[in-house]
């Protein structure tokens, strides 16, 4: 009897052992998946790069160099355009919107963190994002007084860009851009932390899935050439995660509350698109806009029927737009 509850215990003993040789195996099988995975993604990465040649320009900034992609005429009126948050590649996603600006000097600036301008960068404050983009239009000796325009976020560049340097704004076009919201509540500034987004990057399974589900990184549009979508797609998976991103995005918060009580110079002509998405936000961003150039002596506020990325889907209409808004000045 007392053998047998000996071999009972001893077999008790085992079980755990052995579930814990299973989960050591699966570990380790899946960390050899993710490692596999990781060098695939970095040998990948490196054969497009290597057979993929670059647009654009590159400009030395104060920290790094910017991306600078040009469409159109040098001698036409000269539109600035700043790309939403975490757009992989802003000379090719505002391409639809650049071809039908025909006539015009089309300037897509890449801020860090974007296309192929560097990945890494100082803090991404307003004030460093429209300080960098003067370098680069000075360097560039773009003509004044320009237009500027912006998609998402860059709604916030567009408000301090267009305060610190005024004379040199002829109209401000936002596409569904951002507007701080009013408030009185401190924010508190982003604390360092890890970039999960970048590691995720780093271990292949962001292209595993892109591979997989192409339309996560693709613009859903018809607008786009085979190779802008292909490069598009690229650079989704070179870009994603960036550390000059990953550091943008914490900034929001910061960002709008130094923005706050803001308004654009009573002067400056404004042209507002906000997208009608068929939902009940629809309202409620029109009233934003209204009431943030409530001040500005001539501004539109123009509601177009589409997703928050109107530049993909309905460039023709706000490239008319923009023409009669611009000709009526």
């Amino acid at each position: 009897m007392f053998r047998l509850k000996e071999e009972a215990d001893a077999g008790a003993s085992l079980k755990p052992r052995r579930g814990l040789r299973r989960a050591r195996f699966v570990l380790l099988a899946f960390l050899g998946l993710v490692l596999v995975a990781a060098a695939v993604n970095v040998l990948a990465e490196a054969r497009e790069k290597a057979t993929t040649a670059p647009y654009g320009e590159r400009i030395a900034v104060d920290g790094g160099s910017l991306n600078v992609m040009r469409y159109g005429t040098r001698q036409g009126t000269p539109v600035v355009l700043l790309s939403g948050l975490g757009t992989p590649a802003p000379g090719l996603d505002f391409a639809p919107l650049a071809r039908e600006l025909g006539g015009f000097d089309v300037i897509v600036v890449e801020g860090f963190g974007y296309g192929y301008s560097d990945m890494a960068a100082g803090p991404r404050t307003n004030e460093n994002i429209s300080t960098e983009l003067h370098q680069v239009l000075a360097t560039l000796q773009v003509p004044q007084p320009y237009v500027l325009a912006g998609h998402s976020i860059a709604g916030f560049y567009l408000l301090d860009y267009a305060n610190r340097y005024r004379p040199e704004v002829a109209a401000v076009v936002g596409i569904d851009a951002s507007i701080p919201k009013p408030g009185d509540e401190p924010v508190a500034e982003p604390q360092p932390g890890i970039n999960w987004t970048g590691i995720l990057a780093a271990t292949g399974l962001v292209r595993a899935v892109a591979a997989v589900v192409p339309a996560v990184v693709d613009p859903q549009s018809t607008a786009f050439t085979e190779d802008e979508f292909r490069r598009i797609r690229m650079m989704s998976l070179w870009n994603f995660g960036n550390p000059a991103v990953a550091d943008e995005t914490a900034r929001i918060a910061t960002n709008a509350q130094v923005l706050r009580g803001v308004a654009y110079p009573a002067d400056l002509p404004v042209l507002a698109f906000v997208a009608d998405e068929g939902n009940d936000r629809t309202a409620g961003k029109v009233a934003a806009a209204e009431n943030l150039l409530r001040n500005v002596a001539r501004h539109q506020v123009l509601t177009v029927q589409g997703g928050h990325y109107l530049h993909w889907t309905q460039a023709p209409l706000m490239a008319g737009a923009i023409r009669e808004f611009l000709d009526a000045g």
